[in-house]
């Protein structure tokens, strides 16, 4: 079954907590995306494989280290732009690459209308990027293009899951780990998070 890795970190609580709040506004609530990612992203990386390089300092030579694998950046629009920025601030060499996806609000599954991938893979670990996994048919339907593309490494990276997405995303796909600040009570019946934090990506933009 996939690794599910929930943040324990206090930072990620505290911040989480104001991006839950009703009244942070959308610029505030980037902020928080863009620095809770940050922190996700130091959690989710920390099995990446390095290989030694020379490193000259102002006193000698010495042996250090660069990242061997090329890493991918799959945002999936719109609410998952959000969390670009925070691993580009660690990861500034990590390719971007787009997939929109959006829930049909009457079945509840997923439809996709945007592709970006190049023909043949240019990275060896994709990071798929969405501040919800709420039923998972979003994260599912993304690694599978993914798969189908020739990705070798996924991993999903989020900030707040729901049991029942987790539980979707783990069966489907039991090769993908999950990185979330929090996992949530439950979902409703319109398929939101509880207690959750409303429609990220209007939100973010504004537009709810």
């Amino acid at each position: 079954m996939a690794k599910v890795v929930i943040s324990n970190h206090p930072l990620v609580k505290h911040k989480l907590s104001h991006l839950r709040r009703t009244d942070t506004d959308p610029k505030k609530f980037r902020e928080l995306i863009r620095e809770i990612t940050l922190l996700l992203a130091y959690e989710a990386t920390q099995d990446l494989l390095v290989e030694p390089v020379g490193v000259t300092t102002p006193l000698t030579t010495t042996t250090g280290y660069k990242l061997k694998e090329p890493i991918g950046l799959i945002p999936i629009l719109r609410s998952g732009l959000g969390m670009v920025e925070g691993i580009w601030e660690m990861i500034p060499s990590a390719e971007v690459w787009h997939i929109g996806l959006f829930r049909d609000e009457q079945t509840l599954r997923p439809v996709a209308y945007y592709n970006r991938l190049p023909i043949a893979p240019t990275v060896s670990v994709c990071l798929i990027l969405d501040p919800m996994l709420a039923t998972g048919g979003s994260a599912v339907k993304t690694v599978e293009i993914l798969k189908d593309w020739g990705a070798r490494r996924i991993k999903f990276m989020g900030l707040i899951a729901a049991p029942e997405g987790i539980a979707h995303l783990s069966q489907s796909h039991p090769d993908v780990d999950i990185h979330v600040a929090a996992v949530d009570e439950r979902l409703n019946e319109l398929g939101y998070i509880v207690p959750g934090l409303g429609d990220a990506g209007d939100r973010q933009f504004g537009t709810g």
